[in-house]
């Protein structure tokens, strides 16, 4: 299923392609198309893979000046490859080691996240918006950021989405809740200290979530999560698409190309629509320290939204970015720094 992530200002269509090279081995490669034919292709170093941070940067760069990018696995790496042999890189001074990491969620479905070790025991988790990944440049960002200030990181794609097992779904915030506590649960066992999750978009709610039903992270941060979830569908998937749904029983989601890019099932948008997030935030505990972050010019979700979430958690510390969208583009190492200084304050 292709992807379209936002990456202003081109709108940026991004899928797994598999090639095959001539001794029949299946090349894993990921495309990043802005709409440009023009293409760099990026090539990994020794011990490493497609998700290389610096190819990932390099991948950004291009793409935010509308080149179209594809990333690959050479033969014989990648992803099994990074999970048996940990590389080291550095950060800011740290020895980082990153590797690739399998942890198995309720439903034994298999996600896909990456470690970056600095040596400590305190370690962030970093949790992916709608239709994104892992490898989302703002995860990526905050990422480096923390990892400067010699805090690990755990960052992960979502079942049904990314490299991780299971259908996408359009609903889903309790099952990526339980994600989350398989992704929590397993670092807690490798010895870990989870010292807070953070959200984006999307992951700001199930972080909200999780932290209501599991209530065993201290330290919870909402980047420009919605307080909502009746509100942004429509002006997400076409106006008149509820009753389409509620009528039909499904609506398929295409690009402009007429492709489909997900179905969201009547049962789906059921389970979004029954998500309370004013009841889920009423009902945190004042243990729970939570910290939302939202830009004042944000075009998915109004700062609006910020201030109701401030309204209604015992401790709440909000943050608005002036000027900032909803992807933060021109506003990364303030959205870096609010989330670091809460993390390192507290």
């Amino acid at each position: 299923m292709s992807h379209p992530l936002s990456s202003e200002p081109h709108a940026l269509e991004q899928r797994a392609v598999v090639v095959t090279n001539k001794h029949g081995e299946k090349l894993v490669g990921v495309l990043h198309h802005t709409g440009s034919s023009k293409i760099v292709v990026l090539c990994h170093g020794f011990i490493s893979t497609k998700n290389d941070s610096l190819i990932l940067d390099l991948m950004a760069a291009l793409t935010k000046k509308g080149i179209s990018v594809f990333r690959f696995d050479f033969s014989g790496n990648g992803f099994e490859l990074c999970w048996s042999i940990p590389h080291v890189i550095v950060s800011g001074g740290y020895a980082l080691e990153q590797r690739a990491v399998v942890v198995t969620n309720k439903h034994g479905e298999k996600l896909v996240g990456v470690l970056h070790h600095t040596g400590s025991s305190k370690i962030v988790v970093l949790c992916h918006g709608f239709i994104s990944t892992k490898n989302d440049s703002l995860i990526l960002d905050l990422t480096a950021a923390l990892t400067k200030k010699g805090i690990s990181v755990f960052r992960f794609d979502f079942s049904g989405n990314g490299e991780s097992e299971g259908e996408f779904e359009y609903g889903n915030y309790r099952k990526e809740a339980d994600d989350l506590h398989s992704v929590v649960s397993y670092l807690c066992k490798e010895k870990y200290d989870v010292t807070a999750i953070v959200g984006h978009s999307k992951g700001g709610d199930v972080v909200t979530l999780y932290a209501s039903i599991y209530d065993d992270v201290r330290l919870v941060i909402n980047v420009s999560g919605r307080f909502d979830l009746e509100k942004g569908i429509e002006e997400r998937i076409g106006e008149g698409s509820i009753d389409r749904i509620n009528k039909e029983g499904y609506l398929d989601v295409k690009d402009k190309s007429g492709n489909v890019q997900y179905r969201v099932t009547k049962e789906s948008l059921m389970e979004r629509l029954s998500t309370d997030i004013r009841a889920v935030s009423m009902s945190l505990t004042k243990e729970c320290r939570f910290f939302t972050v939202h830009g004042s010019a944000d075009e998915t979700i109004p700062v609006e939204d910020a201030y109701e979430f401030a309204k209604h958690i015992p401790n709440h510390k909000l943050q608005v970015i002036e000027g900032a969208n909803h992807n933060y583009t021109a506003h990364r190492e303030e959205l870096a720094d609010a989330v670091v200084d809460f993390i390192t304050s507290n």
